[in-house]
């Protein structure tokens, strides 16, 4: 059985797994029937009673909506019949200035009282072609909206339709036609609904907060919903209403079910959904509080016996292990579990004290070989004083000194002491930043003793913030050095040597470039290559010797990249991966 499962215990009766399933077995079975029971009784008694509801909710919103339609295009026949209305379209031409004004400022007034006769009339117009004029019960007498009245009278041409979509909006709209074939309308009676007047109805609709109400048209398939945020409902109801024209239905929603109840309003051509929350349908429990009682008392004992077992069996001895990889974490090693369990967490123990005995050894073989292949390489470094420079430093020396010029004397053996000091000193293998910086800044005021005349020199500003920033020793001044060596000293023309330093949110950068002309693309791409596939070669350049050296300090994403510079030469950029706020200023 053991083999079969392969359960690293020594026997199946001693397994957290078979103690976990009996444990199971015993106590939650049970438990998962009668809720099983319970739930279902329950939401289908809940499910039914919210459905009548909604469903009675709807029918009185139909008939109150038919009902307030019904008057509304009463009272636009009216308007349509009003004796002023029409003998201003017929007769305006003929009529004097003050009776226009009157006429027109009775039409605007009826407009305004129509309009203020229901909440659902967001606005009333009536447009007139013969009086060139608009008139509504918000704006009054206004330009002539040539666009409505287009749009209103065509849309009433052989449609029987009580409610025109313009927009977004629903619009109830009557045509005064002349009577003479050929002609246009006198003019066009337009009602505005108001759509935010309909989406506070249906909010009173719904039954919970998390419900949501629509109102569709159904000619246009126009929708007002209760909110604007339910597009996602919304698009959901579209898809499934075609395959449930007439019946409610229910529906997944991202993630959430939801009970959908319907009503068609045949007379108005409009149809009415409600969504809600099948999570909403289990609150009306009340009537089984015994039964919830007695269900939640068994529940509780028998969390609490799985509770305690799994502690027993699981927590405690997970918690031993855990302790011991936080003691592994801050590097204490010699701490084995001593134990006698014969399970799976006797193996997990047994594994872990060899998987701490092998890491000391790793570390011993590895760690420290690595170590002291860095303190080498450094080393090794530390002892590369290029004897070129020494001589030239000599030379412009002993110049110096021919010209009696006593003060660039000491400034110079001053530059070259602080120079020599730091190469050689054995101390620490990481310094400040700015440090790193002055000793390159120093070597290269030297060089510019030599050839101010042909090389001129960009030395950007360290950063506030980067200044105390711990780095391993002479990364900055060798690449300023291999410049100076391998481009500038053979540059035809004048020379020029840019370092810049760029502080980013993970990481700093240090660029050092010229404007060399040695150098092909190919060959940097080639220099870049080796520069990051040779990690285990026994080649070691000053270049490799520097980027191996970041690596190991700062881990991967750090060291060199070398690339074509702006100024046409080569481009140098030293990276080292960082935490604002954490690393800037810490000894590594």
């Amino acid at each position: 059985m053991n083999a079969l499962l392969k359960i690293p215990a020594q026997s199946w009766l001693n397994s957290i797994f078979a103690r976990l399933i009996m444990t199971y077995l015993i106590f939650v079975i049970p438990l998962i029937l009668l809720g099983v029971y319970l739930y279902h009784w329950s939401y289908d008694t809940a499910s039914q009673e919210i459905s009548l509801s909604t469903e009675r909710r709807l029918n009185q919103f139909a008939i109150e909506l038919n009902r307030e339609i019904e008057w509304m295009e009463l009272q636009q026949f009216d308007i349509a019949e009003d004796r002023k209305l029409n003998r201003l379209a017929i007769l305006w031409n003929i009529m004097d200035q003050v009776e226009r004004r009157e006429t027109l400022n009775y039409l605007s007034e009826r407009l305004a009282a129509f309009k203020n006769s229901s909440a659902y009339i967001k606005n009333v117009y009536v447009h007139i072609p013969a009086v060139n004029k608009s008139i509504s019960a918000m704006q009054g007498i206004d330009d002539y909206d040539q666009a409505s009245f287009d749009y209103f009278s065509s849309a009433m041409e052989g449609k029987d339709i009580r409610f025109t979509v313009k927009g977004d909006t629903l619009n109830l709209s009557a045509v005064r036609l002349t009577g003479k074939k050929g002609e246009g309308p006198l003019f066009v009676v337009q009602v505005e609904l108001d759509n935010a007047q309909f989406q506070n109805e249906l909010s009173q609709l719904n039954l919970y907060p998390e419900s949501a109400t629509l109102l569709i048209e159904e000619k246009t398939g126009n929708v007002i919903s209760d909110h604007q945020q339910r597009d996602v409902i919304l698009s959901s109801y579209r898809e499934h209403r075609r395959k449930n024209p007439h019946d409610s239905f229910q529906v997944k929603v991202e993630g959430v079910n939801y009970h959908v109840n319907q009503l068609h309003v045949d007379a108005l051509g409009l149809s009415a959904a409600t969504y809600l929350p099948e999570k909403m349908v289990t609150k009306p429990l009340s009537k089984f509080y015994t039964w919830a009682w007695i269900f939640a008392i068994t529940s509780f004992i028998a969390i609490t016996a799985y509770l305690y077992s799994s502690y027993k069996l699981i927590h405690i001895p997970l918690l031993l292990l855990v302790k011991r990889f936080k003691k592994m974490e801050g590097g204490v090693l010699d701490i084995p579990i001593v134990h006698h369990r014969k399970d799976e967490f006797g193996f997990l123990y047994a594994r872990f004290n060899h998987m701490i005995e092998n890491l000391q050894q790793l570390i011993d073989r590895d760690f420290k070989q690595t170590m002291m292949m860095q303190r080498a390489e450094l080393k090794q470094l530390q002892s590369q004083i290029n004897p070129h420079f020494l001589y030239n430093s000599f030379f412009i020396l002993n110049s110096l000194a021919r010209t009696g010029e006593t003060e660039r004397i000491e400034q110079f053996t001053n530059m070259l002491g602080e120079y020599f000091r730091f190469i050689t000193r054995n101390g620490t293998d990481h310094v400040p930043l700015k440090d790193e910086v002055e000793h390159s800044r120093i070597y290269m005021e030297i060089q510019q003793l030599r050839f101010s005349r042909r090389i001129k020199v960009d030395f950007g500003q360290l950063p506030f913030g980067m200044e105390q920033l711990q780095v391993p020793r002479l990364i900055i001044q060798p690449i300023i050095e291999n410049a100076y060596e391998h481009s500038l000293e053979k540059n035809t023309g004048t020379g020029l040597l840019r370092v810049q330093f760029h502080m980013k949110s993970t990481y700093i950068e240090i660029t050092v470039e010229d404007n060399g002309e040695g150098l092909q693309t190919e060959e940097i791409d080639m220099l870049q290559a080796r520069l990051h596939n040779d990690a285990d070669t026994d080649e070691v350049t000053g270049l490799m010797n520097i980027h191996r050296r970041l690596v190991l300090t700062y881990g991967e994403g750090s060291g060199l990249s070398l690339s074509r510079s702006d100024l046409q030469g080569l481009k140098v950029a030293i990276r080292i991966r960082w935490k604002r706020g954490e690393s800037a200023c810490t000894d590594f």
